[in-house]
């Protein structure tokens, strides 16, 4: 009896071994609406990636910067900045890259056919989990941001990398701060 038993119970631990422990949001996130990610989800993840965003003011860009002729695929003129850098162990939009939200909005308006990653980052302190969360954290603030300045969701995807895609290797303050971003990657 035990030996017909035991090709179900192996089949059942099969199936259950395949299911990921670590599950990315990649849905659009509506303007306002809090999107849950790894253990610091809550009333308090919402309310600091919701006030994040709110004071964000479009401001036009200057002549030429949209790319000109250049295809919807290649993004901004070069003289528009792609990332957007946190402090540590935050998801908060300083007001300082208002602009370069405002400048990359700017853009993909204009070219509704345009798509763009949103590509989360961190340090290489802590934890792979919470990395990716915070990550997603930050793309999620700035998917935010660029959806209150009017661009639309389906032009848009909020990806964490967590530490695993470092732009600086070493390991000071400065290449720290230069590790915590958000690069924006037109598809």
């Amino acid at each position: 009896m035990r030996l017909r038993t035991l090709p179900v119970v192996c089949v059942a631990l099969l199936a259950l071994g395949g299911c990921s422990s670590v599950r990315l949001n990649k849905a659009p996130v509506q303007a306002g609406q809090s999107t849950p990610t790894g253990a610091a989800s809550g009333a308090a993840a919402s309310s600091q990636g919701a006030g994040a965003v709110a004071s964000i003011q479009a401001e036009p860009l200057a002549a030429g910067a949209d790319g000109g002729a250049a295809g919807a695929a290649a993004g901004p003129g070069a003289d528009v900045a792609r990332s957007v850098y946190f402090g540590y162990d935050s998801y908060v939009v300083d007001a300082k890259y208002h602009p370069v939200l405002s400048a990359n909005a700017q853009y993909l308006s204009a070219h509704p056919a345009a798509h763009a990653q949103l590509q989360g980052n961190t340090d290489a302190r802590g934890s792979r989990e919470y990395n990716l969360a915070l990550g997603q954290k930050r793309a999620d603030a700035v998917m935010k941001g660029l959806e209150v300045l009017g661009v639309a969701p389906s032009q848009l995807e909020a990806i964490s990398f967590g530490k695993e895609k470092p732009k600086a290797e070493g390991s000071t303050q400065a290449d720290f701060a230069e590790n915590r971003r958000v690069d924006i990657d037109y598809k």
